[in-house]
């Protein structure tokens, strides 16, 4: 799954410092791409549907219980016996660290990237300071700045709503703003 911006079509659009405002909205583009990208929760697992269900439920029951005053000590704590200590285990995903598909957001000039990164970012800080730091090195000799996430399951999130966290894609939304991020970097020139 990748895009591309027609940076010369773009350019001759936006004479005055082109060169700074594609920098601006590239990096702005794949800020909001990656921070739209979903992360890997066990909790919205179908497979680990009744477990979350029943954990809610004894943290609602455990909340109503804090809101009867007579459950409480006078420092405001639980009295003793009154908390549920209950749950139910998770039974996929136990050990799981979400973040891969965050992590693995690349991005080139002219020529897209083909592999995959072992990187997990679940904050997306990293993949946005590398795509960055590559941005910055942009020219008006660059024809195509390329942004790639070559994971597998990456048309999946984006065209068949596979995540709850992101149903509509990351690409497709952050695109539409496309103009905005161009309007906000003009609008920054000093």
């Amino acid at each position: 799954m990748s895009f591309a911006l027609d940076l010369k079509a773009f350019a001759e659009k936006a004479n005055i410092n082109a060169e700074t405002v594609i920098k601006k909205v590239a990096i702005d583009l794949l800020a909001a791409v990656v921070d739209r990208s979903p992360v890997g929760n066990p909790e919205l697992w179908a497979a680990n549907s009744v477990a979350t269900q029943y954990n809610n439920e004894v943290a609602r029951l455990n909340a109503e219980l804090r809101n009867d005053p007579a459950n409480l000590s006078k420092s405001g704590r639980m009295k003793p016996g009154r908390l549920i200590k209950d749950g139910m285990d998770l039974v996929a995903g136990g050990d799981y660290v979400g973040g891969r598909f965050r992590g693995n957001w690349q991005v080139s000039f002219d020529t897209a990237k083909t592999g995959t990164l072992e990187r997990i970012d679940p904050t997306g800080q990293a993949s946005k300071g590398d795509a960055a730091a590559i941005i910055e090195g942009f020219t008006s000799e660059v024809g195509t700045i390329w942004m790639m996430n070559n994971l597998p399951y990456g048309p999946r999130l984006e065209y068949e709503s596979w995540s709850t966290q992101a149903p509509a894609g990351m690409v497709r939304i952050s695109v539409v703003e496309f103009q905005t991020f161009i309007d906000k970097a003009v609008s920054e020139l000093p």
